[in-house]
């Protein structure tokens, strides 16, 4: 696999402006829900306050997996964001390294280059949120 290039300042900015809008969008979610409910719930209301924000996103995005050319399967992202940001989400008591490589994953395989990790079960929100950058 190939190296992924480094991303320019005015590549960088347009995509820290992208991240600050998902992360003010999971701030409203949070404000409004708290903690404690299933994921699928936190999506759901993120695809509202997306909509509300006037943010473009895929959710639930089927990727394929591909090894040596062969399809091995699909896997699902979260949301997809602005077609540049991959978007995991999560109600979990704590954090995992393994999230951190599942996120890593996904980027790999979507070719994307930034990415963002938030749990919901977290007193503050900004305690929940990992950004991941290839």
């Amino acid at each position: 696999m190939d190296k992924p290039r480094r991303l320019g300042d005015a590549e960088l900015n347009r995509i820290d402006k992208i991240t600050e809008r998902i992360i003010g969008s999971a701030i409203e979610v949070h404000r409004v829900l708290r903690c404690g409910l299933f994921e699928s719930l936190y999506r759901s209301a993120l695809s509202i306050e997306f909509d509300s924000a006037g943010l473009t996103y895929e959710r639930e995005a089927r990727i394929p997996a591909v090894y040596k050319g062969r399809l091995l399967g699909t896997f699902r992202v979260d949301f997809i964001v602005e077609n540049e940001v991959v978007l995991e989400i999560k109600s979990v008591e704590r954090m995992s390294p393994l999230f951190d490589a599942q996120i890593i994953t996904y980027l790999r395989l979507t070719g994307k280059r930034v990415g963002l990790l938030i749990t919901f079960n977290s007193r503050l929100l900004k305690d929940g949120i990992k950004r991941v950058i290839l």
